[in-house]
């Protein structure tokens, strides 16, 4: 299977604090990975290095068989688009606006947005709900309302990868169903899927599933596998539980 990301003796630092202790992980591409664990654990941190946001001590990351290290910007920024934790948007721009930045990386220097440009921004504000608010400025919009337009914006770049760290921040739970569905079909279309989720229920709806915990991981499985399970519960002190409910996991409060 062919990798979406190899990471190689991965460390980093927080002011003073190693955050980052030699991380080797391999995530297949075509499936959907979530990264859970404690408050702390570096999953955000983890995820900004795989994105190269994150200045390295040491290691190495590799996209889709390239080193990250010698990619160039724009054809790292096609291939993979990143939806961080809140998110820096001008309030003054319209929703159409931000979400039309997600087409930087395809646009000549200075040239005006093209017909797939337009394609791929109302097909992602659509997909996210967002298309009746085009013309809104996004100061206008609440915490979920403005979420589901900064996805539009990292679903409107149509790269092969996605991260995406804490995606779920302000969604009410239908939202949170529409969310997950736009995640299977992103992989359903031949793409990959990176998430960072507090919501642990929701990471049992990945492929596959990442356990940190101090900076290190603890575990990387199948997110059916009972293995998988077990870890997650014990990295959380067993203070939850993951059970069967109507074909599908959850966690529940211990």
């Amino acid at each position: 299977m062919k990798a979406a990301f190899q990471l190689s003796g991965l460390r980093a630092t927080l002011g003073a604090r190693q955050v980052l202790h030699g991380i080797d992980l391999t995530l297949p591409a075509g499936r959907w990975t979530a990264i859970v664990g404690p408050n702390g654990a570096g999953k955000s941190t983890l995820l900004k290095a795989m994105a190269g946001l994150q200045p390295l001590q040491a290691g190495q990351v590799q996209l889709l068989g390239q080193s990250l290290r010698h990619l160039p910007p724009r054809e790292r920024a096609r291939q993979m688009a990143w939806l961080g934790q809140n998110e820096a948007a001008s309030d003054d721009l319209t929703v159409w606006d931000v979400a039309l930045l997600g087409r930087l990386p395809h646009r000549g220097w200075l040239a005006p947005p093209s017909a797939a440009d337009h394609a791929a921004v109302r097909a992602a504000l659509e997909a996210t709900h967002a298309w009746a608010w085009r013309d809104r400025p996004l100061g206008a919009l609440s915490g979920g309302e403005r979420q589901r337009v900064l996805l539009a914006r990292a679903l409107a770049v149509q790269a092969s990868v996605l991260l995406m760290d804490e995606p779920l921040a302000n969604l009410d739970p239908p939202h949170q169903a529409d969310w997950l569905r736009l995640m299977q079909r992103c992989v359903d279309e031949g793409g990959t899927v990176v998430s960072v989720l507090h919501e642990v229920s929701m990471a049992l709806h990945a492929h596959d599933v990442v356990v940190m915990a101090q900076g290190r991981v603890l575990h990387h499985g199948a997110a059916h596998d009972d293995a998988t399970h077990r870890a997650i519960e014990a990295v959380f002190d067993h203070r939850l539980t993951i059970r069967p409910l109507d074909g599908q996991w959850v966690a529940l409060p211990q």
